[in-house]
């Protein structure tokens, strides 16, 4: 029997939200979301088991050295993707971080599933994997 994996997107943007849940529900994943640095917290350190987090680091409330290292710091580790436009404006994670960026446009949605499968389903050996920016095929 596969395992159900917990997938928590957080994104201000409640049209982005819905899209992404639809989108990634259809892949077989259990979705929880945010729409807030505060809301994501609640879901990363409160409840069920999360297996991944699809992050768009411009949330309300966050401020997004902060944010990711709070994310990085939760044991067990919880990869992340981050799903931005702006992936040059982002602090550059330390050795070892568990994230990948994923630059929103046209077609991200398919690199967002390819990158949720590669980390969820065939996982390293390492529960940590360094950072890769990305970019959409559009």
């Amino acid at each position: 029997m596969q395992k159900l994996f917990t997938i928590v997107i957080a994104d201000r943007n409640p049209h982005v939200r819905g899209f992404l849940q639809r989108e990634m529900g259809r892949e077989g994943y259990r979705i929880r979301l945010a729409e807030s640095a505060q809301d994501l917290l609640k879901w990363v350190f409160n409840h069920e088991p999360i297996d991944l987090i699809i992050l768009d680091p411009d949330l309300p409330d966050a401020i997004d050295s902060h944010l990711l290292s709070t994310l990085q710091n939760r044991m067990p580790p919880v990869p992340v993707i981050i799903h931005t436009h702006y992936s040059q404006t982002l602090p550059q994670p330390e050795a070892g971080a568990a994230f990948i960026i994923v630059e929103k446009g046209g077609s991200s949605v398919e690199r967002l599933k390819e990158v949720a499968d590669d980390i969820l389903r065939h996982p390293r050996s390492s529960p940590c994997q360094s950072l890769e920016t990305a970019p959409s095929s559009s």
